[in-house]
Parts: C-alpha cells; structure tokens; sequence
C-alpha cells in the first residue's frame, strides 16, 4: 500500500450516472487486475474504495457510479485537480489459474476490473470471453473497449434490449470449452454465476470499508477456511472456499 498524490487528467460521463477518470501518478503499487484505490474526498470522513479499471505507464484508470454525495463530488471534479490515493490495495486476480479460455464477466458496477483481467490474460496469450451484464441498453458502457482489446464480447441487458436477453449466467450457457471463470459484481449475480460455472472461479466481492487495507476488521467475511477481510484477504476470493 502507498499513499501519493494523484492529479485527475480527464472525469467524463460515460452513460447516465457513470463516470470513466484518469488520473496521473505513481502506479507501481498496483500490481494485479481486480485491485482498488482508496480515495480521500473534502469534508467525507472515510475514503471511497474504486475498483482499478486499467493501469498504462502513469495513468491510472477508474470507473464509478454516483450512487451518494461521495461520488457525486467526485463526478464534478476537473482535469489538474489532485487526489489522495491509496494504491496496491487488495489481492487481485490470480491469472496463473485462468487457463487457456478463460471467461471474464462483470455486472454494472463491476465491469470495470475486468478490464484490465481481459487486457493481461490477452497478452498472455489466451483466449478471452468477456460478459458483461447490465439492466439496459442505456447502462451499457465498454464494449468497444474491450472489442479493441481482442476479448470476444458479449452483452446481455435484463430487458433484452440490447445483445443477449437476461443475466451474464445465460450468456455463460451459450459459451464452449471455457477454463475458469473471473467474476465481479452485485452479490446475487456472483452467487449465481458460482452455482452456473462448470469450472474452478474467482469472485470478487463488494463490502463497506472502513480502512480499506485490514486493519479495522469492518469487512470481514466468512469463508470456508476462517475469516477473512475482503479489503485484504480480498476482495477476490476463490470458487473452493466461498460460504453464502
């Protein structure tokens, strides 16, 4: 973890209420896809935890959702204003047990690290099958990106009015000879994901943060194997040892 000064180079508004920024910084602490940053906001008391979304030299991307006055403040932010971030903040995905076809599947909120998975498992080699979930044609966001990446994509919106009809599980049906699955989102489509997957998987979790690196135990879950804080131990827990 380190905590440097990051200054914000673009905040656009990609669809409704979501915002892609990029910011400008020392990134070497972010060592793996699925890892967040934690950002300290004027007058808010505890930081905003963001998923990574992509990491290029010094640039740093994230993408949020304005959900409450925190991110809301963010969504108003200007190019050259700066950032307290914390960096190199939870596990990430392990790409060593991805395999050959793996498949990457994000809902809303969770696409973003997906990403960069997508982006690292490509220049490994592998073949990638990126699902991404959302409720409707005006929520989708990234698929051009992750086309241009060389994923082969696939966008599925509840009421069937863009791509494929219904959840990333039925998209998941339709896809052969995957290897492992890599998820992230809300936490009845992670569960539902885990119960359609014919392979091993690793899921990443959402959960309140008070510190966001360990050390308040306020996001502490149960696990197969002992408890364990989804800021540290997490937020990406493997398919073998998730309790629901």
């Amino acid at each position: 973890m380190k905590q440097s000064v990051f200054e914000i180079l673009s905040n656009r508004c990609l669809t409704g209420n979501v915002f892609e920024m990029v910011l400008r910084g020392d990134t070497d602490p972010i060592t793996a896809p699925g890892q967040f940053v934690n950002l300290k906001l004027a007058g808010k008391y505890l930081r905003r935890p963001i998923s990574v979304c992509n990491v290029e030299g010094d640039a740093l991307t994230i993408i949020y959702k304005v959900v409450g006055a925190g991110t809301e403040q963010m969504s108003a932010m200007t190019p050259g204003t700066g950032l307290d971030v914390l960096t190199g903040l939870g596990n990430g995905y392990d790409l060593s047990k991805c395999g050959e076809h793996p498949v990457v599947s994000g809902g809303g909120a969770g696409v973003p690290p997906m990403y960069l998975l997508a982006r690292r498992l490509l220049a490994q080699g592998k073949k990638v099958t990126a699902i991404l979930g959302f409720n409707q044609r005006s929520e989708v966001f990234y698929e051009e990106e992750f086309k241009k990446l060389g994923a082969e994509t696939i966008v599925t919106t509840v009421d069937g009015s863009y791509g494929v009809k219904g959840f990333v599980t039925d998209a998941l049906a339709g896809v052969e000879g995957y290897t492992h699955v890599c998820a992230c989102g809300p936490e009845p489509m992670l569960k539902a994901v885990y119960s359609a997957c014919a392979t091993s998987g690793q899921f990443s979790f959402e959960e309140r943060m008070g510190c966001g690196f360990g050390a308040c135990m306020g996001c502490s879950c149960k696990t197969k194997y002992g408890n364990k804080r989804i800021c540290k131990d997490g937020p990406v827990l493997e398919k073998e040892e998730i309790v629901w």
